[in-house]
C-alpha cells in the first residue's frame, strides 16, 4: 500500500510541467547571461520522442542535440526584431534537472526587447515557462505557454 501511495504521489507531482529561465547582466563580463532550468524527466522524454532513442546528456554529441533544440525554441530579440546572438556556455544534468547556460557576449540586458520561449511547450501542451529578467536593479517575470511563446519586454 505504501508503494502505491508513493507511486501516485510521484505521478501527481509530475502532472505539472514547468521550466524557469533567469536573464541578467554580468557587469564583470559585459554580457547578458541566461540560465534555464527544466525537469530532467521532461527533457529526456522530449529528446526520446523526437529521435526515438535514449540520450545521455553527459555525452557531448547528445548535448549538441539539446543545444540545437534550445536554440530553436528560445531566443531574445532587439528593438528591430533581430535575434541577439546567444552563445552556448554549457549544460549540467542531475537526476532532477537539466540546467542550460547561454550568454549574449558584450550585450547589455537593456538590448532585450522581446523574449521567445517555447522550450518543451511544443511537446508538453501544459508546459509553463517562467522567465525572470533582471535589468537596472529590478526584476520582471514573464509567463510563457504553448499559446503564448513570445512577449515584449517593455
Amino acid at each position: 500500500m505504501l508503494l502505491c501511495a508513493c507511486v501516485s504521489i510521484h505521478a501527481a507531482a509530475h502532472r505539472f510541467h514547468a521550466g524557469i529561465a533567469d536573464i541578467s547582466y554580468n557587469e564583470r563580463t559585459g554580457s547578458t547571461e541566461v540560465v534555464h532550468t527544466y525537469m530532467a524527466h521532461d527533457v529526456e522524454a522530449l529528446l526520446t520522442a523526437l529521435y526515438q532513442r535514449q540520450f545521455d546528456l553527459s555525452d557531448p554529441e547528445d548535448q549538441a542535440v539539446l543545444r540545437k533544440y534550445v536554440e530553436k525554441q528560445f531566443w531574445l530579440a532587439d528593438k528591430d526584431g533581430r535575434r541577439l546572438p546567444l552563445n552556448w556556455v554549457g549544460v549540467t544534468v542531475d537526476t532532477d534537472s537539466v540546467v542550460v547556460f547561454q550568454e549574449a557576449v558584450r550585450t547589455p540586458v537593456a538590448h532585450v526587447e522581446t523574449i521567445h520561449d517555447a522550450v518543451l511547450s511544443d511537446f508538453l501542451p501544459d508546459q509553463q515557462n517562467t522567465v525572470n529578467l533582471t535589468a537596472n536593479g529590478s526584476l520582471r517575470t514573464f509567463g510563457f505557454t504553448s499559446s503564448r511563446t513570445e512577449l515584449p519586454v517593455h
